[in-house]
């Protein structure tokens, strides 16, 4: 089975949650969240993390819609720890 490398934009409370568990797992999106969002390279996640508001499009921006109800799912496919590779503020 091949596996992929993706990025998630993660702002200081859900990254806390991941911490919380043990890097394994995305946690459960909030009512307001029916979409969790992976994307498919960095230059996108870098994009959003730096520009969120900023509007997007072009040949790089590709991403997963994992519905709210699919992320345990989606959590349990995860090879390895979910890492920190940059960080904003």
């Amino acid at each position: 089975m091949e596996t992929a490398t993706l990025w998630r934009p993660t702002g200081p409370e859900e990254l806390a949650l991941v911490a919380a568990a043990g890097w394994r797992a995305w946690p459960a999106r909030l009512p307001d969240q029916p979409i969790f969002c992976p994307v498919l390279n960095e230059e996108y996640a870098t994009k959003i993390a730096r520009d969120w508001n900023v509007p997007a499009g072009g040949q790089t921006i590709l991403e997963y819609w994992i519905p709210a109800e699919d992320l345990a799912d989606f959590n349990h496919h995860i090879v390895g720890p979910i890492e920190i590779v940059a960080e904003y503020r």
